[in-house]
């Protein structure tokens, strides 16, 4: 008996040097360049993505009141991929993907569901602490999953439902443990309505998650990088059109100078806080988009979540949100999930490069 102790040791030394090995083979499978963007690309998701939503949430608590203000400025930074593309196109010598109707109604579309999306998420923000509507938005997950099944026909595995139940039960706790976190001058109802567009905004999150992967796989085709770029400027752009309609009818480019008024710190902060939205918002979504490229759904699902906890954390160190046992509960719940997501993930082929 005494003899066989050491075997587990081995075997778990022979695992490890077997997964070390598989993961050079794959690393010298793609080119170096490859593996650049694909860093680059979810480091922007994991920071740029959280920055905005800390912003977002300051955005409000120094004053602003708008909805629409806060939605037009996360799509007001799509000149910012512009500038990217075209430098791209002289550099790698091609051209533009041509318009057809087919491609022209999905970029329509989709800039439409992400005008809506990000209306939603910006109630869930004017009602609810940066940190608990993060915490929520950790549900896109869930639909990101749903949504890559049915319309991408990526695959679910045993580890991705444990994941869907884990997380759906760490939104169950945030609800249950509404009444620690809400601002004083945030009614019942617009709480329950922040916590409802939150998981809305959520949904619709992983749909456009899923349609975009069908973008590129059926109209665009995986060529090269700069189809992530034409298809975010163009996505941004029908966004920007939609969302700068709702601020005309809503008086709000009008409500902006009374806003930077009476906001704290002033119009130089006011602007800013507005600027810098719009550009992390924009890296953040490119960084999404180019992973979609690269990778898939489920990849780009997980580093979606993954910002979750991020920005929770970092709402409790700067907004100074307050963190109670049940939403701990719920983040370390959320983190099981995402594990679970993860390692369901890996052993599905299809969904990681």
């Amino acid at each position: 008996m005494d003899e066989l102790c050491p075997l587990p040791s081995v075997s778990l030394w022979s695992q490890i040097s077997k997964f070390q090995t598989a993961a050079w083979e794959e690393f010298k499978r793609k080119p170096i360049s490859y593996w650049i963007l694909l860093l680059l690309s979810s480091s922007a998701m994991l920071v740029a993505f959280p920055a905005s939503s800390i912003l977002s949430r300051v955005y409000y608590n120094d004053g602003g009141t708008s909805k629409w203000i806060i939605s037009w400025v996360a799509v007001a930074g799509w000149p910012l991929t512009a500038l990217i593309l075209f430098p791209t196109c002289f550099i790698c010598k091609t051209f533009p993907t041509p318009l057809n109707l087919q491609l022209t109604l999905a970029y329509i579309m989709l800039g439409f569901l992400s005008a809506a999306d990000n209306l939603m998420y910006a109630y869930a923000y004017a009602y609810l602490p940066a940190s608990t509507a993060a915490l929520l938005a950790s549900s896109s997950l869930i639909f990101s999953a749903l949504f890559g099944y049915l319309i991408v026909k990526n695959k679910i595995t045993m580890s991705i439902v444990n994941a869907i139940v884990v997380i759906t039960f760490a939104v169950v706790i945030i609800a249950l443990d509404s009444s620690s976190d809400r601002y004083g001058n945030v009614t019942d109802s617009q709480y329950i309505m922040g916590f409802v567009w939150d998981i809305l905004g959520s949904a619709l999150h992983g749909l456009i998650f899923a349609l975009s992967e069908l973008v590129f796989v059926k109209l665009l085709g995986r060529r090269s990088f700069h189809v992530v770029l034409e298809q975010q400027v163009m996505v941004s752009l029908f966004a920007f059109i939609f969302t700068s309609i709702g601020m005309i009818a809503n008086n709000d480019f009008q409500g902006m100078v009374s806003e930077a008024r009476v906001f704290e710190g002033g119009k130089a902060s006011y602007y800013l806080v507005l600027v810098w939205s719009a550009i992390t918002f924009q890296l953040g979504v490119l960084g999404g988009t180019a992973m979609l490229f690269l990778s898939s759904t489920v990849l780009t699902g997980v580093l979606n979540a993954v910002r979750v906890p991020i920005t929770g954390i970092a709402a409790v160190i700067l907004l100074h949100d307050p963190m109670s046992g049940f939403k701990i509960l719920s983040l370390v719940a959320t983190f099981w999930g995402f594990t679970s997501y993860i390692y369901g993930s890996s052993s599905a082929s299809k969904d990681f490069p």
